[in-house]
């Protein structure tokens, strides 16, 4: 039976990691993953990360233009139980909170 789960990540950095384990590591398709903002802004998260946090080089200045804007939901569709844990197991290395079922 098919089913969603769902999580939120307080940084950008980390919903997109979750994505990047699910798709390189459980062969997860990238179709049945989808990325959101929790609210109605544009957010790249509460806190800053990653790409967020430092500008590449050969501009070392730290930035400080990010939008901060509330949580960062991930959602992916999955067929079968087996799948689901290894989902959660993503969601939990990245430190996912919300994680539901849907």
């Amino acid at each position: 039976m098919a089913t969603t789960l769902t999580a939120t990540f307080a940084t950008r950095r980390e919903a997109e990691m979750t994505v990047e384990r699910l798709v390189q590591e459980q062969g997860i398709e990238r179709t049945d993953i989808f990325i959101a903002a929790a609210g109605d802004e544009n957010t790249a998260g509460e806190e800053t990360a990653g790409s967020d946090a430092e500008a590449g080089e050969p501009s070392p200045e730290s930035r400080d233009d990010a939008a901060l804007n509330g949580r960062v939901i991930v959602s992916v569709d999955v067929a079968d139980e087996a799948r689901a844990g290894e989902i959660r197991s993503a969601f939990a290395e990245f430190d996912a909170a919300d994680v539901a079922t849907d």
